[in-house]
């Protein structure tokens, strides 16, 4: 099911570019950075936050600094891919912490999950004692990632700007 864009202005536009990159500015800092007054930019911002464009603000962690050394995109590919396997491995999968994405993709494999573990070790134990318990997986294609060679979570806001015109 598509998701309707929503229906956004040039102002709304520079306010989720702003916070994208300043998501802890005050609202005084973006109303001034944008060009409105404090009041009308709050409410800009209530506004995109109860249409749920703007979904809440993130601290980003250093994985390193925490331990969690060992990063894993892992192909699954369902023993039965039917709406209830694909329901029920859904369920499994919000409830594993060591999965921080899970995404259900086109082609040979039904999802793509991202594991965040302290080690290669701790990828092989959640893999064998978590992720595959319970027969629903026939496959697993495990790629450990070697090095982090570009982190922005930013979205393309050029992209969806041009395409909602």
């Amino acid at each position: 099911m598509k998701i309707k864009p929503a229906q956004l202005d040039d102002i709304d536009w520079k306010i989720l570019r702003y916070m994208q990159k300043n998501p802890e500015a005050p609202v005084a800092e973006l109303a001034e950075e944008i060009g409105l007054s404090t009041s009308p930019c709050w409410r800009r911002v209530q506004r995109l936050k109860a249409e749920g464009v703007l979904r809440g603000q993130r601290v980003e962690l250093d994985p390193g600094r925490l331990g969690l050394n060992c990063s894993v995109y892992a192909f699954v590919k369902l023993a039965l891919p039917g709406h209830e396997q694909m329901s029920v491995f859904e369920q499994n999968v919000a409830l594993l912490e060591e999965v921080v994405s899970c995404e259900r993709v086109t082609g040979v494999n039904d999802y793509l999950i991202k594991v965040v573990t302290t080690d290669v070790q701790a990828y092989d134990d959640f893999q064998r004692h978590k992720l595959m318990q319970g027969g629903l997986i026939s496959s697993v294609q495990s790629h450990v990632v070697m090095a982090h060679t570009a982190v922005d979570s930013s979205l393309p806001l050029g992209v969806a700007e041009s395409a909602s015109r």
